[in-house]
């Protein structure tokens, strides 16, 4: 694998760099989520209730305790439940913004690293080409047997 591997040339670090980074933040990202998924406890309802049946404590308490994005967005919205409409919009808008600046953390790195490897290949590709061209020109453009310069393309 590794002969392998010195046989692409210098541009295979980055490229695998590159491989291992996209790894890296594919399994963050995907055990971010997972966790995220397992958190349905039926928050919402739960703080809902407590609101309706007037234990605003309990429910605030409750919001506190969850550690999930919605269980933040609660806690914001209960904080300004008794401010205007305008506030409570505000507030609602701004936590949203967060949690989905959270949520797409790192996804900006990925999108950069998805365009630059495959450019890294063909630069790998190109200068490959370079090479072979600098060893027939050594060889004195005689890389192909006399039959095939002088018979246009007939076996010898």
């Amino acid at each position: 694998m590794m002969d392998f591997l010195a046989k692409g040339g210098i541009l295979v670090v980055p490229i695998l760099f590159c491989s291992v980074l996209a790894l890296a933040i594919f399994l963050e990202r995907l055990i971010r989520f997972s966790r995220i998924g397992v958190q349905r406890d039926g928050l919402v309802e739960n703080v809902s209730r407590h609101l309706k049946a007037g234990e605003e404590d309990k429910a605030i308490e409750l919001a506190k305790g969850g550690d999930s994005p919605m269980a933040r967005v609660l806690v914001n919205a209960l904080d300004v439940k008794d401010g205007d409409r305008e506030t409570l919009e505000t507030v609602l808008v701004h936590t949203t913004e967060e949690e989905v600046r959270n949520f797409s953390r790192y996804l900006n790195v990925l999108a950069t690293i998805g365009n630059i490897t495959p450019l890294l290949g063909l630069l790998g590709t190109v200068l490959g080409m370079i090479k072979a061209f600098m060893v027939i020109q050594e060889m004195g453009g005689k890389s192909m047997p006399p039959c095939w310069r002088e018979g246009y393309g007939k076996l010898c």
